[in-house]
């Protein structure tokens, strides 16, 4: 009996813009944050109000300020920051490429043994730029 599993396609996520609310730990940032929800929530009608509508009432009050006071991001980050990379990195990376090319062009087991040395030190150095930059 033959099996077939269908492989789903995995999608992107979209990107949500966001608020920046890490700007709020900017002393001036905050304090004009603070003064505004003040003033609104004083112009605010609590009157009549459940526990629930009292709760959306104020977190509306405090997201529409926070919107405006510190703004949302624009969208996804375009380029990663590799904080590890350094000359050492460039270096057996470059050697590396180069040890691949020739191997690929001359088909031999001498250079695919080449090839593994430098790819097991670009290997290795990557390793130990990253341990070195956690500690």
């Amino acid at each position: 009996m033959d099996m077939w599993l269908k492989a789903t396609k995995s999608w992107r996520r979209k990107f949500e813009p966001r608020v920046r609310v890490w700007k709020l730990k900017e002393e001036k940032t905050c304090e004009e944050y603070r003064c505004i929800v003040r003033d609104k929530v004083e112009e605010a009608k609590w009157k009549g109000l459940g526990v629930n509508d009292h709760w959306q009432q104020m977190k509306g009050i405090m997201m529409e300020t926070a919107q405006d006071i510190c703004g949302m991001t624009k969208g996804p980050h375009r380029h990663k920051e590799t904080w590890w990379w350094n000359e050492d990195v460039a270096e057996a990376v470059r050697e590396n490429k180069i040890m691949y090319g020739k191997w690929k062009k001359e088909n031999t087991k001498e250079a695919r043994m080449e090839y593994k040395k430098s790819r097991q030190n670009a290997k290795r150095v990557i390793s130990s730029v990253t341990e070195g930059m956690r500690k």
